[in-house]
């Protein structure tokens, strides 16, 4: 889209030069030399058809390595990348504009003032180009590299995660039970719930007269053997299809709605770090840090205490299982590493004392990696890992 609005105004851009050239009621012409106009037109053709190449090599090169050193999710929120789209729009953009203006000098669509005015608007776009290429190359040294990658996962998972604890049920009331006798609504199409419009949700109940029991939140895969929610009351198919088109289903999870996608990514990344192949303890290192600011940030929130969609009902993902998602792999692949497991540890304490209502949980979580680390450390470390959990916990 933006790609897409850029050449858009660069083709307005060039075309609307010779149509001012022709109405303005003064003279405004520069003494030009012979075809000046055309050789910086070239030169800018040129320039942003090499830089446009060199660009998306760089994009695809850096969404390649993000795959296999960090996290395949991780890919998406490098594709989403505001400073690279901008980038590559301003260079598709200017080219488009050159050759506009290339092919409507050579049909001699422009007058002498149209010329003129063509000459001022190439001269900013060839400014516009130079500052976005200077900081899209500054942007370049980052862009892709492990500490960027986890930086990215951890801005997206604490923005979910953050959401997600000031209003776990997303507006509607906390499922607990859902009521027997209800009827079931099934997805047409299989794949992960990536956004349930819970607004849309409670209008249709309020509508039909129904309450609207959710089975299948954000980053559920919704199919054959899980409904997309439960139903009770009488619903008629339009209402039916309302809300079935109420979830919005892909073939690949999002972080927008999902707080267990950013946690499972981050601790993806410390799980391939500990692999054997790549044996590099630092960059789980880094995501447990990353984990421990994500957890504490969230788990200090207050929650809203009302619901705003009486006619909804939602079972927001659990403590626990968060938990478990973001410390279970990296307790798991290094229970070897006397570094990773006492970081683990005061990741974990600290968390707890910031979050007290969640002491139990966490402590479980360091229980059950304290077990997995005695049956692989040597004993001297698993002493010494002991010696620091005590004044810990």
């Amino acid at each position: 889209m933006r790609a897409s609005v850029f050449v858009l105004v660069a083709v307005v851009f060039a075309l609307a030069a010779g149509v001012i050239g022709a109405i303005l009621p003064f003279r405004v012409v520069i003494n030009l030399g012979q075809n000046s106009v055309g050789s910086l037109l070239q030169i800018i053709a040129t320039a942003m058809l090499t830089a446009t190449t060199f660009s998306v090599t760089a994009m695809v090169t850096a969404y390649s390595s993000a795959t296999t050193t960090a996290t395949p999710r991780s890919t998406q929120l490098l594709i989403a990348d505001p400073t690279s789209q901008k980038s590559l729009s301003v260079f598709v953009g200017a080219f488009v504009f050159s050759m506009v203006g290339i092919i409507a000098l050579s049909t001699g669509y422009y007058n002498d003032q149209g010329r003129t005015i063509l000459f001022v608007g190439t001269l900013l776009v060839i400014a516009v180009v130079v500052v976005t290429l200077m900081r899209w190359i500054a942007h370049l040294a980052d862009f892709g590299r492990m500490a960027d990658v986890i930086d990215r996962v951890e801005r997206a998972a604490a923005d979910s995660l953050l959401a997600y604890a000031s209003d776990p049920a997303l507006g509607a009331q906390r499922l607990t039970d859902i009521p027997a006798g209800s009827h079931q609504v099934w997805a047409e199409d299989v794949g992960f719930v990536v956004h349930v419009d819970v607004a849309a949700l409670n209008r249709v109940a309020t509508a039909s007269d129904v309450k609207i029991y959710v089975d299948s939140t954000a980053g559920r895969s919704a199919g054959p053997l899980n409904p997309l929610c439960h139903v009770v009351g009488r619903l008629p198919a339009s209402d039916a299809v309302k809300v079935r088109s109420a979830f919005r289903i892909a073939a690949h999870r999002d972080y927008e709605q999902d707080p267990r996608l950013g946690v499972i990514a981050l601790a993806e990344i410390g799980s391939r770090a500990l692999s054997p192949a790549t044996n590099d303890p630092g960059t789980a290192i880094e995501v447990i840090s990353a984990l421990q600011r994500v957890f504490v940030r969230a788990l200090t929130v207050t929650p809203h205490p009302e619901a705003t969609f009486d006619r909804v009902w939602i079972k927001p993902p659990e403590v626990e299982t968060l938990v478990t998602d973001a410390f279970r792999p990296i307790a798991r692949d290094g229970a070897s590493l006397i570094e990773v497991q006492t970081r683990l540890q005061k990741a974990l304490a600290s968390i707890a004392a910031a979050a007290p209502d969640h002491h139990a949980t966490l402590e479980a979580a360091a229980r059950d990696a304290m077990r997995r680390a005695r049956k692989s450390l040597d004993k001297a470390d698993y002493h010494d890992l002991r010696a620091t959990v005590r004044g810990l916990w």
